[in-house]
């Protein structure tokens, strides 16, 4: 057993040809959307069709290519994504263009996509999933609310404009918030692109208010979903109540099972589970259902509050606020007064989900910083996990 990246060690000097596109490979491409690619190709807008096509060796050879590892967290695992896609027969000659990265504090929006055409000419549209920016997971909570949120709309705009400069059938997918995109892009898309879509590939996404998917033509698409989730799901189950879903085993625990790099492949295929971890799987019902019996004014305020908690910290990036985790833990104390002991609840739990997703991806940022730094944010993490239990 492996993972994706051992996955492209195996399988990477088979060509689609020789072996066909699988969901681990939708998964890779998913990954390689978190790239950043600003400066490396012209925005979508900006240049014509033909201009916008960059290969993979254009990019390798970039003098700004250190910058696609901008996202410190993943340095190591995006490095050995993309260098092992480089090297590989499967995805060497890979193409890509139609490249948007949009963020918009204004507006909450923080959106991201690219349009990936593989050696055989197979075209893969990838929306990006959350980053590490505070007003993306607040765009996460968003999709809570029944009207669709910036980042949704754009994708929509986004996938016809994409279809217009390819031709024929292709994939849409994403992980995370990039799978929620795929998914509503694809039904809410002009008719005549939603029909040359093959499939849609939902990794841990979120799901939608049942008058979200009746606003669109989510009954045309449904059958076309494949979406996979951890056995720790949270994300991909939050506003998922109905419809098939494959739960992929990880090498490691709890919500740490959101990144794609833990996730397990065995042979060329992912190592799946009989079910989401029962626990887990009765605290998500249980969330699905207060949430969905809010009002759009109460969701509103509640994910108005949990905005202002983060942002107690005066950053704007969830690794930050754990370093500072005194400031951080006055503001998550002060608006907590405010609220309902329910409302209380729920923003721990939320709270203690992130914390525990930060505390998992900072071994990579350690490598970079010096010993009293790291101290200070190991402190950081122990306070704030401390306070949490307390409250409860």
């Amino acid at each position: 057993m492996g993972t994706l990246l051992d996955y492209l060690k195996e399988y990477g000097d088979y060509t689609l040809a020789e072996k066909p596109f699988c969901e681990v490979d939708s998964l890779i491409l998913s990954q390689f959307s978190y790239l950043k690619f600003d400066g490396m190709l012209p925005e979508e807008a900006a240049q014509g069709a033909e201009s916008r096509v960059v290969s993979l060796e254009q990019i390798r050879r970039h003098e700004q290519y250190d910058s696609l590892y901008g996202d410190e967290r993943y340095r190591r695992d995006n490095t050995a994504l993309f260098l092992g896609m480089y090297d590989s027969r499967r995805f060497h000659n890979t193409k890509i263009m139609n490249y948007v990265n949009r963020i918009d504090l204004d507006t909450e929006m923080q959106f991201a996509a690219v349009t990936i055409v593989l050696p055989d000419d197979m075209v893969y549209v990838a929306f990006r999933g959350t980053d590490e920016t505070i007003v993306g997971w607040k765009e996460d909570l968003n999709l809570a609310f029944s009207e669709p949120v910036p980042g949704q709309r754009m994708s929509v705009e986004y996938l016809n404009r994409a279809a217009e400069t390819f031709r024929g059938a292709f994939h849409v997918g994403g992980h995370s918030k990039g799978g929620n995109l795929a998914v509503y892009a694809s039904m809410n898309c002009r008719e005549a692109v939603r029909g040359r879509i093959v499939t849609i590939h939902d990794h841990d996404g979120p799901g939608f208010r049942p008058e979200v998917k009746a606003q669109g033509a989510y009954d045309e698409i449904a059958e076309r979903i494949r979406k996979t989730v951890p056995r720790s799901s949270l994300v991909g189950m939050l506003l998922y109540s109905e419809g098939e879903y494959e739960v992929v085993e990880s090498r490691t625990i709890g919500l740490a099972q959101h990144n794609p790099y833990t996730w397990l492949v065995r042979d060329d295929g992912f190592l799946i589970a009989d079910d989401i971890r029962s626990g887990r799987k009765f605290m998500d019902k249980a969330l699905n259902q207060w949430i969905l019996s809010l009002s759009q004014e109460e969701m509103h305020t509640f994910v108005d509050t949990l905005y202002q908690v983060l942002l107690a910290s005066e950053t704007d990036n969830l690794i930050d606020f754990t370093a500072n985790w005194m400031k951080s833990l006055h503001g998550i104390r002060m608006a907590l007064k405010e609220l309902d002991q329910q409302t209380q609840k729920v923003i721990l739990q939320i709270l203690r989900a992130l914390l525990d997703t930060v505390s998992c991806n900072l071994k990579e940022r350690f490598r970079s910083r010096n010993e009293a730094e790291r101290e200070k944010m190991e402190e950081g993490i122990r306070q704030l996990q401390h306070a949490f239990r307390k409250q409860d």
